[in-house]
């Protein structure tokens, strides 16, 4: 599967969620369906938009609604618990494109002690338990 895949409309990097990280009923990433995908993700608003569905890009940036009101809610939590912007990546992605966001993720998600992707939900690492600073 292609890295490209995993950036779902929001900009959320699905490569770095518990979700995809895990290795027990794992989810695949927004844009694909699969059993261990968790049922408030299958009905995300977003990913089910009739309005991202007629964007060329298929990113919320495009949208003529944007930034909605629930994406603006999702930015918010992710900004606050987690430490990383939805609406930040969509605009990186939107200046620099996707293949470039893609390539500053894998660099910027990688556990300095270990090397293992990180997960944006944890504040330390999955494999090796490094502690991170954010």
């Amino acid at each position: 599967m292609s890295k490209k895949a995993l950036i779902a409309p929001c900009g959320m990097n699905c490569g770095i969620c518990l979700g995809y990280l895990r290795e027990k009923n794992r989810c695949e990433g927004c844009r694909f369906y699969c059993e261990g995908k968790p049922e408030y993700c299958k009905k995300c608003i977003i990913i089910n938009c009739a309005l991202l569905s007629q964007t060329e890009s298929k990113f919320c940036y495009d949208c003529p609604k944007y930034p909605c009101r629930r994406l603006k809610q999702l930015d918010q939590r992710y900004k606050t618990k987690y430490h990383m912007s939805m609406i930040e990546n969509l605009e990186t992605i939107k200046k620099i494109g996707l293949d470039n966001f893609v390539e500053n993720e894998n660099k910027r998600w990688i556990c300095p002690s270990c090397g293992a992707v990180r997960s944006v939900h944890r504040d330390f690492c999955l494999l090796c338990k490094t502690p991170f600073n954010v």
